[in-house]
């Protein structure tokens, strides 16, 4: 099965298939690079989850688990926030292993980004939903401090877009900022961290175009 091709429609079928013959609660990994349309596709694929039975899909964005402003200023790591050493990756596998252990309900953080920090307790996993999707740049990354995440997880799928289209809407991100410190945010930082993600990611299940982004 590794490295099929799906559509959202289809992706959607696969995961619907499994939690229906599935008595537990179960995970599936959506990762990408940034700028792939993870959030966005995240939140179709929980919609169209959701029309075959109320609530029965939740998100569980990687996100949520950043390390504030104040820690990675006092370790000298804010430039490079996103990167994979600028997340609790130890919190996240506690939390994936509530998650899949529970029945009842949870309370994940989630990261806003309005406010640049990660609100606890932010959203509610509840009893009905029995798919929890877990959306994140680094959840499939070769390396040995983000494996054992995938210890967790059911089915894994990489949203894929192209680089150029990529990096296009990374750009977009800053169009607020000047010419130099746009591109000091995309070389120093968000380019090496998709270059990272496409290079060093380990085969999913799936695979997904997400070129709209």
């Amino acid at each position: 099965m590794n490295g099929q091709w799906r559509t959202l429609e289809t992706l959607a079928d696969e995961i619907a298939a499994r939690a229906q013959v599935q008595p537990r609660r179960i995970l599936v990994a959506l990762a990408g690079p940034p700028g792939v349309g993870k959030s966005t596709f995240s939140e179709a694929l929980r919609e169209r989850l959701n029309v075959f039975r109320a609530d029965w899909a939740e998100l569980l964005p990687m996100d949520g688990f950043h390390y504030d402003d104040a820690v990675l200023n006092a370790r000298g790591h804010r430039p490079r926030k996103g990167a994979p050493h600028t997340f609790d990756v130890e919190g996240l596998d506690i939390m994936l292993a509530r998650v899949k252990a529970a029945m009842g309900e949870v309370a994940v953080p989630v990261f806003d980004r309005a406010l640049e920090i990660a609100r606890a307790g932010a959203r509610i996993v509840g009893p009905a939903s029995r798919i929890v999707l877990v959306e994140g740049n680094y959840l499939l990354l070769d390396d040995p401090r983000w494996a054992p995440l995938r210890t967790h997880f059911d089915l894994t799928a990489m949203l894929e877009a192209p680089y150029e289209e990529i990096a296009a809407r990374l750009h977009g991100r800053w169009s607020g900022l000047g010419i130099e410190d746009a591109r000091a945010k995309l070389e120093g930082n968000d380019l090496p961290n998709v270059r990272l993600v496409l290079e060093r990611s380990v085969e999913p299940d799936f695979r997904v175009v997400n070129s709209s982004g």
